[in-house]
């Protein structure tokens, strides 16, 4: 079962970036970059990283997925769509779908702790990664922020002189 559900959330992965590559619109490549990020997480999650798996969804799929599209909005003035739906037929495929990954997703965790005891965490757990963040790899950890926040006022400024 481990095996089927691998092969089922890789396959969404994979198809979510290549979504992200081939799509023209921004904001739909940003949603298929979030599909990515979450099956990502998922993949962390049949692994037993969970601590992993709630960092990429918090961080990646929540908080710099709130930063591209904020810089998508800003710079790239949206356009109105007008006349039918062209997608609608995917629209609706899309709720048995999710439904049907809720369920692997369900199945996978249950067979995981079958035998009663929580599923299996990384060796060293949490505080041993929060010690070698903040200890052997704070300068990475740092400069990894910095990036972001000039990224950040990069986007306000390229905004403000377009909205000025």
């Amino acid at each position: 079962m481990g095996r089927f559900a691998f092969v089922i959330i890789a396959g969404i992965a994979v198809g979510a970036a290549l979504g992200l590559v081939f799509k023209r619109n921004p904001i739909h490549g940003a949603l298929f970059l979030v599909v990515n990020l979450g099956a990502v997480a998922v993949l962390y999650l049949t692994l037993g990283a969970q601590f992993l798996a709630v960092a990429q969804v918090a961080v990646y799929a929540g908080a710099i997925m709130v930063l591209f599209l904020f810089a998508i909005f800003v710079l790239i003035p949206g356009k109105e769509e007008t006349g039918p739906d062209e997608r609608r037929p995917y629209r609706i495929l899309a709720v048995p779908v999710g439904a049907a990954l809720l369920a692997l997703l369900t199945v996978v965790l249950a067979a995981g702790t079958r035998d009663g005891s929580p599923a299996r965490t990384a060796p060293d757990g949490v505080e041993a990664i929060a010690r070698l963040l903040f200890t052997d790899y704070l300068f990475p950890f740092e400069v990894t922020s910095v990036l972001l926040l000039a990224a950040m006022v990069g986007v306000l400024l390229l905004g403000r002189r377009r909205a000025g």
